[in-house]
């Protein structure tokens, strides 16, 4: 399915449309759209504030109102925290998300403006509303937190790459955690650890328990056995 599209309904400041790009990029969504920006496009504030996203401001499309930039599009959601008077479904942006990535056709997020958000004509337009519970006496976000909840949600389903996840170590053998589990009873056996004897048994396993309970990987065993390494040697 394609990715939604970002349509940001009359924005007010260069910066907030360009922290809007910087979300949208960072959970893969490229396609934004403007309607009737307050200062004009292009904007000289949205480059900075974009933070490298500049192919998203690069192909961003200005349009005289809501109903054309959303012409194309089948499915239409509007975002909101306020009761606009009109009868739609709701759903919360994890709704809104699986849904885009279900349906056929194109889908667009509506974004209002900073001030006062979405208007009743252009949440008119939409096929269902989305919103988010929220404290009732701050019920503020701004457009580029607003437009990156809803872009972390549609990525959910988006397989996007997780380097972090790549870069850790798998758990090590229990080998070498048998050999970290030794040489912790190696020290602590001669200072009396395990007395009395008749808790032995008990202490012991408790220790295993919380040395196999981490996953350690073999750097992180490793490390700990060169700590036990330079605990049991005579201080110099």
């Amino acid at each position: 399915m394609e990715p939604p599209v970002v349509v940001l309904v009359r924005p007010q400041l260069g910066e907030n449309i360009g922290k809007a790009a910087r979300a949208m990029l960072n959970f893969g969504l490229t396609e934004m759209r403007l309607v009737e920006p307050r200062d004009g496009w292009p904007n000289p504030a949205a480059g900075p504030a974009a933070s490298g996203a500049d192919s998203v401001l690069a192909g961003a499309k200005v349009f005289a109102g809501t109903a054309d930039a959303v012409a194309d599009c089948a499915h239409v959601y509007a975002t909101t925290v306020r009761k606009r008077g009109v009868t739609k479904p709701v759903l919360h942006p994890e709704e809104a998300a699986r849904a885009i990535h279900t349906q056929p056709g194109r889908s667009a997020i509506l974004f209002g403006p900073e001030r006062s958000g979405l208007e009743t004509e252009d949440v008119a337009l939409a096929r269902a509303i989305v919103t988010v519970p929220i404290n009732p006496e701050f019920g503020s976000l701004n457009l580029a937190q607003a437009v990156i909840l809803m872009a972390y949600e549609w990525s959910k389903g988006a397989a996007l790459a997780q380097p972090t996840q790549e870069e850790l170590l798998p758990p090590a053998p229990q080998a070498e955690l048998e050999g970290l589990i030794a040489h912790f009873t190696r020290l602590l056996d001669p200072r009396g650890y395990f007395a009395p004897e008749s808790r032995r048994e008990a202490t012991s396993l408790t220790l295993r328990t919380m040395l196999t309970k981490p996953g350690w990987n073999h750097l992180e065993v490793r490390t700990l056995r060169g700590v036990l390494s330079a605990l049991e040697r005579e201080p110099r």
